[in-house]
């Protein structure tokens, strides 16, 4: 169950550096996922993820708020709580980050991070229970991103033109590392996408240098084969088991 935060990372690691292709995630967007795991043969719901977007302006700019909620059901609650927020600020136009921030609660453990990206560094100030504050500056790649400004930006990719097999590489920092991760797609199938019916979708593989993951093609997600490319299905085999993201709900598209 210690685990179960995973699932968040494998959705997270998606992205490439493919230009964007006129797709605009709107404001106002939300999605909602129930989390499953594989418990005794039985994949089990125990908890909801949300992901939600909005505007946010300051004195000199405007950013798009991403915004994704993990928490498990109340009725699982006394067996191991999770109550997990992960936001990242990012420019509308391009998706590149300028503040990160992650606040997570498993079962009494907590931690609190917030990453300023500047140019081609990354400045962390981390706070794990009953431990002092730290602070890190980390060099990263031009194309380097948090996991959440990433996972929208493959919503801007134009997998029509993908060919079945083909890969891309890219980066993401995470725990104050850069994690290498490949995407390989896979073609298209048909998915019962919550509220919006059965969808076409593509199908991708995510494949990353991580302990996290296991398993060749056994990470896998599914977005509309449309403009929107809403994630529809996330399959992860972790350490310690398997589980999947179902979406439910997808309001302000």
């Amino acid at each position: 169950m210690k685990k179960i935060y995973i699932l968040l990372t494998a959705v997270f690691v998606l992205s490439s550096f493919a230009s964007i292709n006129g797709q605009t995630i709107k404001s106002g967007e939300k999605l909602v996922f129930a989390g499953s795991y594989n418990m005794s043969g039985l994949m089990t719901q125990l908890a909801q993820v949300t992901m939600s977007t909005e505007t946010v302006s300051t004195a000199k700019n405007s950013y798009l708020h991403l915004s994704c909620e993990l928490s498990t059901y109340t009725k699982w609650d006394s067996f191991f709580k999770i109550r997990d927020i992960y936001e990242s600020y990012v420019n509308p136009s391009n998706f590149k980050p300028s503040l990160y921030k992650r606040n997570i609660d498993e079962g009494g453990y907590t931690k609190k991070e917030k990453y300023v990206f500047k140019g081609n560094t990354v400045t962390s100030t981390t706070k794990r229970r009953n431990k002092p504050e730290t602070q890190k500056t980390v060099t990263i790649g031009a194309s380097t991103q948090d996991v959440i400004s990433l996972f929208y930006k493959v919503r801007t990719m134009d997998f029509s033109k993908f060919k079945e097999g083909q890969t891309v590489s890219l980066m993401i920092i995470f725990d104050e590392k850069q994690v290498p991760v490949t995407l390989k797609y896979m073609g298209k199938e048909t998915i019962n996408a919550g509220n919006l019916g059965k969808k076409e979708c593509f199908k991708i593989s995510i494949g990353a240098k991580t302990d996290a993951l296991r398993g060749k093609d056994k990470n896998l997600i599914w977005l509309t084969a449309d403009a929107k490319k809403i994630p529809t299905l996330l399959k992860f085999n972790i350490p310690v088991g398997s589980g999947q993201l179902t979406l439910t709900s997808a309001t302000g598209i």
